[in-house]
Order: C-alpha cells, then sequence, then structure tokens
C-alpha cells in the first residue's frame, strides 16, 4: 500500500504541477510542503482534506482507503497507441443517445466480467 507522501507526490506529478504551486494552495511554504512529499513531517488532517478537494479525489484514496484515483487526466496525452483520450471523447460525442447507451452497457459488461 502507498504511503499518502506518495500518492500526493504522484498526483502532483500527474497534474505537472511544482511543489510550489501546491504549497500556495495549502498556504504553506515550498520548504513545509516537500518535507509532507518527502516524510519529514506529518502531514495534517486539513490539509489532507484541503488536497482531495484540490485533485478531486476522496481522503480515503489519500490515506490508502480507496483506489478508484484512475491516473492522469491529461486529454491531450497517449491512451492506447497513437490514440488519445481526447480523440475516444470525440468520438464518443457523436454517437447518437441510443448508441451511448449501447455503449456504456457493453463497458459495464467488460468492466463486470474482469
Amino acid at each position: 500500500m502507498k504511503e499518502l507522501r506518495t500518492i500526493i507526490r504522484d498526483l502532483r506529478e500527474d497534474k505537472d504541477l511544482k511543489q510550489k504551486t501546491v504549497a500556495e494552495y495549502l498556504g504553506v511554504s515550498q520548504q513545509t510542503y516537500s518535507n509532507y512529499e518527502n516524510g519529514h513531517r506529518e502531514i495534517p488532517i486539513w490539509a489532507v482534506i484541503k488536497l482531495s478537494k484540490y485533485y478531486k479525489v476522496s481522503t480515503d484514496y489519500l490515506l490508502g482507503a480507496d483506489t478508484g484515483y484512475l491516473g492522469n487526466t491529461n486529454l491531450n496525452g497517449k491512451y492506447l497507441g497513437d490514440i488519445t483520450m481526447h480523440d475516444v471523447v470525440y468520438d464518443l460525442q457523436k454517437l447518437n443517445a441510443r448508441d451511448r447507451r449501447e455503449l456504456l452497457r457493453y463497458i459495464r459488461f467488460l468492466k463486470n466480467t474482469n
């Protein structure tokens, strides 16, 4: 199980953010935030709550009780081969409502068979 300090570092790096940016959001110095990520300082509960809102993940995820985070959500990054997530979403938007519902049912079917 990943430690909180590793999870917040991974989230920050997934979003291509600097420590200073996250530190400013939290209202702490860059050094204090660096100490959180490096394990030199305990991360206060209020910071965990703010970070969960900042990254749009649950506090359970940050604390290692939930693995629901899907990873980098950069729509222009490569998703599968040369296809980006943007390409996938764009193609989905071109489908009519009935086909979207069918596709969603198929995706749920695939999730349940694994």
